[in-house]
């Protein structure tokens, strides 16, 4: 019951942690453009503000617009259930990575049938240009996963980082820095991040993610965009500790929680860095150069798999 109790306890800091994620790395892009930017803790604010007004529906959107928020978010948070964060205590008798692979799949399903309900133009644009985008990252994901898979005999999560974090440097080789590699590229893809997508424009001939969110409003907007700081909290906690988990809890006492908390924060820090710093060096690529930096990625979780065998 303690552990379960750990569990719970550590999804619900990955869910409050989403937002001010997110308010860290618009921060950080601020300033490194010499801009003051807006508050760390701003997204809170907005949420709060999109749940105190009403949801404006198309008269010709059916119950799906209605169900697809709820789907997206009841698919990160059984996700968050999932993930070790800061201990290698969750729900693991939930799933595995396959079965986190699928829930994310789940949500962009239903936001692309969503964005395709009301029949609007750039609706159908969003869905399909991220359609191309999924359909290109989701093999690099599962042979990232089946690298770690390979490295230590399971699919399970849990095992997963308690294995690689009790076994030392033992494990770091080539093929679990280029599956890290590729599963970064990852993060940026499937969180619609530069240079993929940019998370902050309104162009309707450019964007993809907030193509498919035009129709909400309101609540429903809220928990879309709640949703989706989730996903990238999720991911950047799956990257540490689905290959890089030193650093982790792996016993329930005092010390080994305050540090791994710790840890944990610091390398929530890390990658958001590195996220602004791109953000604010690149540019969003064209829809036709995509293929290839998602092409890379694949290539570079197959060498993975490869130097596993070979080496």
């Amino acid at each position: 019951m303690a552990d379960y109790l750990l569990a719970l306890v550590q999804t619900a800091v990955l869910l409050a942690l989403a937002p001010l994620l997110t308010g860290i790395i618009r921060k950080l892009k601020a300033w490194m453009q010499s801009r003051r930017g807006p508050p760390i803790f701003q997204p809170y604010l907005d949420l709060a503000k999109l749940m105190r007004k009403g949801s404006v529906v198309s008269q010709d959107a059916s119950w799906l617009t209605s169900l697809t928020p709820y789907v997206c978010l009841a698919s990160m948070v059984v996700a968050a259930l999932l993930v070790p964060a800061f201990v290698t205590e969750s729900f693991g008798f939930l799933g595995d990575l396959i079965v986190l692979v699928y829930l994310f799949a789940m949500a962009r399903f239903f936001m692309a049938l969503a964005a395709l309900d009301a029949g609007s133009t750039f609706g159908g644009m969003g869905s399909s240009r991220e359609m191309l985008v999924s359909s290109l990252i989701e093999p690099a994901i599962l042979l990232s996963f089946f690298t770690v898979a390979l490295l230590t005999g399971t699919t399970s999560l849990v095992s997963v980082t308690s294995l690689l974090a009790t076994s030392g440097a033992s494990l770091i080789g080539p093929a679990l820095l280029l599956a890290f590699a590729a599963f970064f590229i990852a993060i940026l893809a499937e969180n619609a991040r530069i240079p993929i997508d940019n998370p902050s424009t309104h162009l309707e001939l450019t964007m993809i993610h907030e193509a498919m969110l035009l129709e909400y409003s309101g609540k429903d907007l809220a928990l879309m965009e709640y949703s989706s700081m989730v996903k990238l909290t999720l991911f950047i906690t799956i990257a540490w500790s689905a290959f890089l988990p030193w650093g982790v809890a792996t016993q329930v006492t005092a010390p080994d929680l305050a540090l791994g908390v710790i840890i944990f924060l610091v390398k929530l820090l890390a990658l958001a860095l590195v996220i602004a710093i791109i953000e604010s060096s690149m540019a969003k690529l064209r829809l036709f150069r995509l293929p290839n930096l998602l092409t890379g990625a694949f290539i570079l979780a197959f060498l993975a798999v490869m130097s596993y065998f070979v080496l």
